[in-house]
């Protein structure tokens, strides 16, 4: 059975693994054994604390195959983007020009730098073992998270942003880097990407320039990357778009792949999920594919089950149901269909 699970100290060398197979452009999972113990040791301080509001809290969740014991993915919830720092992106918005005398009036796209998401809740850090990809456990590993917020709510914001990873090519070779960010930095995309993900964004973004980036005068390779989808980074985007997620005019500092963007409340995974009480049955007869999660925080677990839900009704989960889910008759899951 796969059960997602906040992450443990002990997962640091299968986490490094899947750092070392993720997507180049997911910042939030460099291959450093450093970062990434720091990054296990706040997210275990975040699952732990009393917060009754939200704050800098980072919850990271890793997708595990119990029968094997092994990692087979990882996603993560920072609770407030840019509050310790500002969350730079690139707005991409038309400026107008006119002239009466002429009686001319032209729009031009430009993009600049600016910070106006700081204060969402941000999902990142999504990867899944090839052999997963385009499964319900997808869907697992992305949902899990929605219904995580949807359980403590208090210790989020009232929408939620993510960026998905824009295109580079199989060389790493990002068009979009090398005909704007090169030029201040003279990195290649890999690079910048690696350094992004190992101290933050800000330092890189307070380097790019300070006004508008008239869109037309970049080359075509770099205009056809804006809001453009990297292929492996597709399935994270169509999943959180039939969660109702939606793009903006917002697109990421380096390879210009695009947000996306929810009011939490209008999330599928939030509006409509439900909390069930669960009765333990030997066996069910399944009517349909749900994914189901306990409520708790640190003892977090979220899995996908065959069940037979009926509203307002108990439902009935068999023992090794219960056992991963870490609830017993009587308690609460909560319940979502895939």
């Amino acid at each position: 059975m796969l059960v997602l699970r906040p992450v443990e100290p002990t997962d640091l060398p299968q986490l490094q693994q899947l750092a070392r197979d993720s997507l180049v452009g997911v910042t939030s999972l460099p291959d450093d054994r450093e970062h990434l113990g720091g990054k296990i040791a706040a997210s275990c301080a975040s699952f732990e604390s009393n917060a009754s509001a939200q704050g800098p809290e980072n919850y990271f969740f890793v997708l595990e195959d119990q029968d094997h014991q092994r990692l087979v993915g990882c996603s993560e919830i920072l609770a407030t983007a840019g509050f310790n720092e500002p969350f730079y992106s690139l707005r991409n918005r038309h400026f107008t020009s006119a002239s009466r005398e002429l009686h001319i009036e032209h729009g031009v796209p430009a993009l600049s730098l600016c910070h106006d998401l700081s204060g969402h809740t941000l999902l990142r850090g999504f990867h899944i073992d090839a052999a997963l990809v385009r499964t319900p456990y997808s869907e697992l590993l992305s949902r899990a998270r929605l219904m995580f917020i949807a359980a403590h709510a208090p210790r989020f914001a009232e929408a939620v942003i993510t960026e998905i990873v824009g295109y580079s090519d199989e060389q790493g070779q990002s068009p979009f880097w090398d005909a704007l960010g090169k030029h201040f930095f003279d990195l290649p995309y890999v690079e910048a990407e690696r350094l992004c993900g190992l101290q933050s964004r800000t330092f890189l973004a307070e380097l790019m320039p300070q006004y508008p980036i008239y869109v037309p005068m970049l080359p075509p390779a770099a205009q056809a990357c804006i809001g453009r989808v990297h292929p492996d980074g597709q399935e994270a985007f169509d999943i959180l778009e039939r969660e109702g997620f939606e793009t903006n005019s917002y697109i990421d500092l380096f390879d210009a792949g695009p947000t996306l963007y929810a009011r939490t409340g209008n999330i599928r995974s939030i509006a409509d999920s439900r909390v069930a009480t669960v009765r333990e049955e030997p066996r069910i007869d399944a009517r349909g594919r749900y994914l189901v999660s306990n409520d708790a925080l640190h003892g977090y677990r979220a899995t996908v089950a065959e069940l037979d839900y009926q509203p307002d009704q108990p439902l009935a989960l068999t023992p090794a149901m219960c056992a991963a889910l870490k609830v017993s008759h009587g308690g609460n899951v909560r319940v979502v269909a895939l």
